[in-house]
């Protein structure tokens, strides 16, 4: 009974202390890669365009890629058998489609809004007016009352 505890145990344990570290140095490299890619689009000054796009891309799939191993190692994950991954992989891609169909219908509703009610975009074009406290407060005149 004992030797089957141990060899399960070992089965789960993964890599031990060196793939830690293994996986530690990927995700610093993986880090440093972001950071130096977003101060270079930073002080680079990019203009909107292909290179600009193609850079905040090559972001994402780094980051995505580092979640793969956070969330394989450092969560346990990449041990764990199928049923116990789908158990988290299925309500996961459900939620992250839910979040891309709301999003999709409030800008679809936006849009026919403006679409179908022509005095609505004209007001949600309108500037505010600054309330008399607010003009006060920052030094400019008040409207002189009748």
């Amino acid at each position: 009974m004992e030797h089957t505890t141990t060899a399960h145990h070992e089965e789960h344990s993964g890599g031990g202390v060196k793939e830690i570290k293994r996986i530690t140095i990927i995700l610093t490299i993986l880090t440093i890669v972001e950071l130096a890619i977003g101060y270079y689009m930073y002080k680079a000054n990019l203009e909107e365009g292909f290179f600009r796009h193609f850079l905040k891309g090559v972001i994402v799939i780094l980051m995505i890629w580092k979640a793969y191993f956070i969330v394989g190692y450092f969560m346990h994950l990449k041990h764990e058998n199928k049923n116990m991954i789908m158990t988290i992989v299925v309500p996961l891609t459900l939620f992250i489609w839910f979040i891309i169909a709301f999003l999709a219908d409030g800008s679809s509703y936006k849009n026919l809004r403006n679409t179908y009610d022509p005095s609505h975009k004209e007001r949600s074009m309108q500037k505010m007016e600054q309330k008399e406290e607010h003009k006060e407060k920052h030094g400019e005149e008040a409207p002189e009352m009748k």
